[in-house]
């Protein structure tokens, strides 16, 4: 039996989540899930396993990024597209809640799992179905992955500097927004069926192009009402004034906001300006982002002559709206993050204690913490198929051998 503990702690302890997604956004979900109680089972191939094994950083040849992201979860191995490996996930199916999938659509179908033959298994299960652009359309069958859908959803045109090439951020964002929608996506359809179970299954659509046009917010509004396609701007704010990132004397950089009046008020006492506070022209946030260039130029320049330290501390006098902008080695030594415990361990059978982020949110009434990191493939073989289906160890054995488990 796995050494880990599986009993979740969180609001949603007693919820079974079968997660046969691979890589990032799907998975992503289910770990979200797991952080808050649920019970999550991955299955993976057998001898192959998820892709994302294979995704660097390592550490004595196992993935860094694997240990973090799929934390919380028990490991086993099935291969659906075998009559065994299918007959055993029909006897699985009925005692979770939700199954997470990213195949392309209609793959399922054909392996005999369409979701009429799901709902008869479990009459109330939640489906969520994870793709690049949905489950319609002429692109549906198209591969996604995060550098698609964020070029394809409008974020990465809008990311850069505005005389430079399109940017993609250092992480892969479209796969970790997907699985927040992903999650809620499912929080939204058990919230029903907890007050009525006898209400039918759910099926959820999660195209993770649209998550991230969905982040976009007004930017579609722009274009229809106005004519204009939004672009890039570089780290100058085009909806707020001033508002950039500053470089001080010690070759450090800072970020700074403030849209609102007050605000800008209290960055202008911070580097000893009140008079700009007065500037009729400057009256308001749509005002001051008619002369941003002229405004910026005057805090790059206050920020240039000084070195961090004396920067942080003349805002924080003032109650200003700028902060240091940290690498992780800083994120995880500031102050406020070790006084919350925002950065935690989390026990691993390979490296010990690897320092994660926490929970998020918090709940008051109902803590939960990650119970253990991504472990090896098919770990918890033994313990799921003797727990879920009583299945004796020769017949684990057999089923090893045939390259079912």
């Amino acid at each position: 039996m796995s050494a880990e503990n599986h009993t979740g702690s969180g609001p949603l302890a007693g919820l079974r989540v079968l997660d046969i997604a691979t890589v990032l956004a799907g998975p992503f979900a289910a770990t979200l899930l797991a952080d808050y109680g649920a019970d999550v089972l991955k299955l993976e191939l057998p001898g192959k396993g998820d892709g994302m094994r294979a995704f660097p950083p390592f550490k004595d040849g196992k993935s860094i990024w694997w240990k973090a992201a799929q934390r919380g979860k028990r490991f086993g191995t099935l291969d659906l597209r075998r009559p065994q490996g299918l007959a055993l996930f029909k006897q699985l199916l009925p005692q979770f809640d939700v199954l997470i999938e990213n195949f392309r659509p209609g793959t399922l179908d054909r392996w005999g799992l369409g979701k009429e033959v799901l709902w008869a298994l479990k009459p109330n299960l939640v489906i969520l179905r994870v793709t690049g652009f949905g489950q319609t359309g002429p692109y549906s069958e198209r591969p996604g992955f995060a550098r698609i859908f964020e070029a394809m959803g409008g974020l990465t045109t809008v990311t850069g500097h505005a005389d430079g090439e399109p940017m993609h951020a250092g992480v892969p964002l479209g796969d970790s927004i997907g699985g927040l929608f992903g999650a809620i996506g499912i929080l939204t359809a058990l919230w029903p069926r907890a007050r009525d179970p006898s209400l039918p299954g759910e099926e959820i659509d999660l195209s993770l192009t649209e998550c991230i046009t969905r982040l976009l917010d007004f930017m579609p509004g722009v274009n229809e009402q106005l004519g204009t396609v939004p672009t890039r701007s570089g780290n100058r704010s085009p909806y707020s004034a001033p508002s950039a990132v500053y470089r001080t004397r010690d070759d450090r950089w800072v970020s700074m906001a403030g849209s609102i009046n007050s605000m800008f008020a209290n960055n202008c006492c911070a580097i000893g300006r009140p008079e700009l506070i007065d500037d009729p022209r400057l009256a308001d946030n749509a005002s001051r982002v008619v002369h941003e260039q002229e405004l910026n130029r005057i805090f790059i320049d206050w920020c240039a002559a000084r070195d961090l330290e004396e920067v942080l501390a003349a805002f924080a006098r003032a109650g200003g709206t700028l902060a240091p902008i940290y690498g992780i080695d800083q994120v995880v030594s500031d102050p406020q993050v070790r006084a919350r415990r925002s950065i935690v361990p989390v026990p691993d059978r390979d490296f010990g204690s690897p320092q994660m982020p926490a929970v998020v949110p918090r709940f008051a009434g109902s803590p939960s913490a990650p119970r253990h990191a991504g472990a090896a493939l098919g770990q918890d073989n033994a313990q799921v198929y003797r727990e879920l289906l009583g299945l004796p160890d020769d017949t684990l054995a057999q089923l090893r051998a045939d390259g079912v488990i």
